[in-house]
């Protein structure tokens, strides 16, 4: 399939699932370069649930020129656009053993460089003195987030589950959810493969339940500029050529 297939189904569908994006080879060098770093710090987070480092690309810089290869680069700038650039990024490790899960949600705050009375933007929020806000909806809309699975992920190990064309319906409350008319999709994807996702899609994950690890980079891109004194927290150009 054409990348351009793909991009027509996130358009349509909110989602994609492309695998064999990076080979067995490349997937051991990206765990090797997070393995040699030490966890220290706020963006650091470790329990026996979960292991997760916000700000992940800014942690470990090394990562990013294996994690833009050929494939990879083709990708963003055929579906997003080549103006688009990093705005966040988190690495998730959930052990083999974790009970951890989320239920249905969007995906409605982005990160940013300080907080600032500015209209349409809020409520607001601070993790690990971290700015998030709730940015009006035509930025979130801009947005694409793309997935990099280092495991195998399918149904027993938290594999994303979303409700399809679901980020097309604006600001959608799951509890308002009607499962008469919607329907769940489970994104099973191989290792080395990626799931490409727009934030406003509803989805959630479950338990491990097959004791099998699930280890995924979560990068988002944007090309929107924000309003004045607002920064990106992550900003980062990406040379694609």
């Amino acid at each position: 399939m054409t990348w351009n297939h793909y991009k027509t189904e996130v358009e349509a569908n909110g989602f994609a699932v492309i695998d064999t994006i990076y080979t067995d080879h490349e997937i051991g060098d990206i765990i090797s370069v997070i393995e040699k770093t030490e966890a220290r710090g706020e963006t650091f987070r470790k329990s026996a649930d979960l292991f997760a480092i916000r700000q992940f690309l800014k942690e470990i810089p090394d990562v990013l020129p294996l994690l833009l290869n050929s494939r990879l680069k083709d990708v963003i700038s055929t579906i997003f656009g080549s103006d688009y650039f990093v705005v966040k990024s988190i690495y998730f490790d959930k052990p083999a053993a974790s009970n951890w899960f989320v239920a249905y949600h969007q995906d409605l705050t982005i990160s940013v460089d300080q907080k600032a009375d500015i209209q349409n933007f809020g409520p607001w929020t601070v993790k690990q003195n971290q700015f998030a806000v709730q940015p009006p909806l035509q930025i979130l809309e801009n947005i694409y987030t793309i997935r990099i699975h280092l495991d195998e992920t399918n149904k027993d190990n938290g594999a994303l589950k979303v409700v399809p064309q679901s980020h097309s319906k604006q600001i959608y409350r799951p509890e308002t959810i009607n499962w008469e008319i919607e329907t769940e999709t489970v994104c099973n994807v191989n290792k080395g493969g990626i799931m490409i996702m727009k934030p406003l899609l509803l989805h959630s994950s479950g338990r491990t339940i097959n004791n099998g690890r699930r280890r995924v980079i979560h990068i988002e891109f944007s090309s929107a500029q924000l309003p004045e004194p607002l920064q990106w927290a992550e900003k980062s150009a990406l040379n694609l050529n």
